[in-house]
């Protein structure tokens, strides 16, 4: 059996569209006679489509939508395997399958439900979907196929210590018969998740001895971003087909001769990640109808990549720059940001805010007498800032991209309404350390567009005379991996100043700061999700709260 694993970038809500890309990949996998054709969870409306799941409407395009798509193929001679929601005829619980449909000679040949339903992190399938009792078997042709859908892959006993569910479906299907898994997966991206899928399920390949086909979603859908990564295994485990990351791609397996088609993706995880950021950026503004953007270039390293992967995402030509020195500006802040904007070949602006602070401070002269000179003052230059963004945004319909980081954005190291003004947040899950690390991926691509001198200062707000970053912060290198531990690894402060050698003390300084600092979080622009738990979707804290470890 041929099977075609056909990786398409869905748009949330958009099922013609969806279900046109389908049908194009569908024609393809034909000429190239593939039998069956594959495409991931929840295809024909995007994933996550959250609450648009309790619109009626929505479930009635699906179904009509669907049934096109089916009559649309019929001509092609070939099976097509995609995700899709139907309702529930019942009287009680949720009312909604999440569904993998197979389409055979212009009708629905073939359904299966979801059994397990996701309900951490990211992912809230039980606040829509019915879990599915019992699963069947597909007949494909010859093959008995296991058709599953994504968590229903994802539970294998000999790979977990602990498990989420008491039921494996890949292993009951296995009993039943079924010598073909096919799952098909809406998995979004972090470090390391490729790795881990590889893992998973050539285990599942090699202890049921059957071939394994895994079709992934890719593109980005607000802060998510799926990696698509599909692949076909052979029942050792080994890989004998695959699809890129972070690219559309049709790629096909045969499971008969262990054959297939291999495309290159991105080893290198710096690599990978990077990439991930550059589809986040470019999906969420095209699909939210933006096709500019706009920078605060700072000089600083964090807008230098910010710059850099919206020049991939966008094109160099919808970018633009805008340095915005201040009274406690340094020379090289306008400078740098300058030479690498010539580098990059976008728009680049000078906008001072002198006459902005001087007029605020005469402005709030009265209200301010009689106190000293301290963080509001300051403010006031990262607010005047992000209020000339927002102008340009408004006068030229450009996207503000801010350029906050994890680290800072974990502590409170960012002003509302100031830097923190904007429409996407695009590396604000990528810790400093890393940005400084990713920043060397994007010079190998645009030819050193970041000069070297962002690498060697010390980072800085430049908000009052000589301010450093480590003024007010532990070293990086320090702070970076203290917030994964209390972030990702949800490790109390002990535990952490025992295992990375720190006072106690500090430890409970920026944890105190973490919990303190989520009512700026929860006001701040979507970001791109590339760890294991991102600051907001996935990660629900109470603002108003005094649990403390």
């Amino acid at each position: 059996m041929r099977i075609a694993l056909g990786q398409i970038n869905t748009t949330v809500g958009d099922l013609s569209g969806n279900a046109a890309l389908m049908l194009r990949a569908a024609r393809r996998a034909a000429e190239a006679d593939a039998d069956v054709v594959v495409f991931p969870e929840l295809s024909l409306l995007g994933y996550p489509p959250q609450d648009l799941l309790d619109r009626p409407a929505l479930l009635d395009q699906a179904q009509l939508e669907i049934q096109k798509l089916a009559a649309a193929a019929a001509p092609l001679k070939i099976s097509i395997i995609c995700g899709t929601a139907e309702p529930v005829d019942a009287l009680e619980g949720k009312r909604i399958w999440n569904n993998a449909v197979v389409l055979r000679n212009g009708k629905i040949h073939f359904r299966q439900s979801k059994m397990l339903l996701p309900n951490y992190d990211v992912f809230d399938e039980q606040r829509y979907f019915r879990s599915a009792e019992k699963q069947d078997l597909l007949q494909l042709g010859a093959n008995a196929v296991a058709l599953t859908i994504c968590e229903d892959a994802w539970n294998d006993k000999n790979f977990w210590d602990k498990r989420l569910y008491a039921r494996d479906p890949v292993d009951e299907l296995a009993k039943q018969g079924a010598r073909v898994l096919i799952s098909i997966n809406a998995s979004p991206y972090h470090m390391g998740k490729r790795e881990q899928r590889r893992q998973i399920f050539a285990n599942i390949a090699r202890r049921h001895g059957i071939p394994v086909v895994y079709v992934n979603q890719v593109g980005g859908n607000d802060q998510l971003v799926f990696d698509g990564s599909s692949f076909a295994m052979d029942a050792t485990g080994k890989v004998i087909a695959q699809a890129a990351s972070f690219a559309e791609d049709l790629v096909i397996a045969d499971i008969n001769t262990n054959k297939g088609d291999l495309h290159a993706t991105h080893p290198i995880e710096n690599d990978a990640t990077y990439e991930a950021l550059v589809l986040g950026t470019k999906d969420y503004i095209r699909k939210c109808g933006f096709s500019k953007a706009v920078i605060g270039l700072s000089g600083g390293i964090d807008s230098s990549l910010v710059a850099c992967i919206a020049v991939e995402a966008l094109g160099r030509e919808n970018v633009t720059g805008i340095g915005m020195p201040g009274p406690y500006s340094s020379d090289h802040s306008v400078t740098d940001a300058r030479a690498m904007a010539d580098k990059l070949n976008i728009g680049f602006e000078i906008v001072s805010i002198n006459k902005g602070c001087e007029a605020a401070g005469d402005a709030l002269a009265t209200l301010f007498a009689g106190t000293n000179s301290g963080v509001a003052e300051e403010n006031l230059q990262s607010r005047l800032r992000g209020l000339t963004l927002m102008a340009f945004s408004n006068k030229f319909n450009a996207l503000v991209l801010t350029t906050g980081n994890k680290s800072e954005i974990a502590v409170g190291y960012c002003t509302l309404y100031g830097d923190m003004c904007g429409g996407l947040a695009v590396i604000s899950d990528v810790p400093k350390t890393l940005v400084y690390e990713l920043c060397r991926v994007a010079n190998q691509r645009l030819n050193n567009a970041i000069p070297e001198s962002v690498f060697t200062k010390p980072p800085s707000a430049e908000l009052r005379p000589d301010q450093k970053d480590s003024d007010s912060l532990p070293e990086y290198e320090i702070l970076d991996p203290l917030l994964k531990a209390y972030v990702e690894d949800f490790l109390p402060p002990a535990v952490i100043a025992e295992r990375q050698n720190l006072p106690l003390a500090l430890v409970r300084d920026i944890v105190s700061k973490v919990d303190r600092n989520e009512y700026k979080r929860q006001q701040a622009a979507p970001g791109l999700k590339v760890t294991s738990k991102a600051f907001g979707m996935g990660r629900r804290y109470p603002i108003a709260q005094r649990y403390r470890e």
